[in-house]
């Protein structure tokens, strides 16, 4: 089973790369774009072939090391 988890800040904490990315944008003449928040995609292959246990897994894994909970949020994408 495969996994995807996406980690980004949580809503009310600042962003500085992401500011960074978005002037860069705004400067590269896409003025179109407002506000930018960044993060990580984190890919993983599972031995489990049962979903519910995989997502306890991830969300167990993610808990731990994969997002700082305390200004991260993440989420879950599995794919059998």
């Amino acid at each position: 089973m495969k996994a995807r988890v996406f980690v980004t800040l949580k809503n009310g904490v600042l962003d500085p790369q992401g500011k960074a990315i978005g002037h860069a944008l705004n400067g590269l003449g896409f003025g179109a774009v407002g506000e930018v928040r960044q993060g990580k995609v984190i890919d993983l292959e599972l031995s489990e072939t049962n979903e519910a246990k995989a997502r306890a897994a991830l969300n167990d894994m993610c808990e731990k090391l994969l997002a700082n909970t305390v200004i991260e949020k993440y989420e879950i994408e599995l794919k059998a």
